[in-house]
């Protein structure tokens, strides 16, 4: 083996490990905040009464998990909650949507979440919140 093959086997050798070390740490500092966004996710229901009537966007990006909805409020009540989209890592997370059935049903944002998919019923959960406080007066 010649010295330029060695040279050339050795800088690739050393571009792979850098490459992973670098897609390694990035991963390690998303999961650390994802983690940390997620512990931070504090539920709250809005006073309806103080929401106008009309049809609000929430968005609540949770970096591994994300969610986009819409919220229709008519005479101080929740009458639909659309998903316009919803990132999640897992097909599981999916399960995550019916979580807005028990919001409709319940008008309140303190409905249990879906099991096995909490994280993304929370983001959700956390999007409707902030589409209900966009539109206090």
């Amino acid at each position: 083996m010649t010295k330029k093959v060695k040279r050339v086997i050795i800088s690739s050798v050393c571009l792979v490990v850098a490459v992973g070390l670098f897609f390694g740490g990035k991963a390690f500092i998303d999961t650390t905040r994802y983690r940390k966004i997620i512990s931070g996710i504090e539920i709250r229901t809005p006073n309806f009464i103080q929401i106008q009537d009309g049809t609000f966007n929430g968005f609540f990006n949770a970096i591994f998990v994300s969610a986009d909805v819409d919220v229709t409020i008519e005479n101080h009540t929740i009458t639909e909650i659309v998903i316009n989209e919803h990132y999640f890592g897992r097909n599981s997370a999916v399960d995550a949507e019916a979580v807005i059935v028990d919001v409709v049903d319940s008008q309140s944002l303190e409905v249990d979440t879906v099991s096995g998919a909490t994280n993304s019923s929370l983001v959700i959960l956390k999007a409707i919140q902030l589409a209900l406080e966009s539109g206090i007066n």
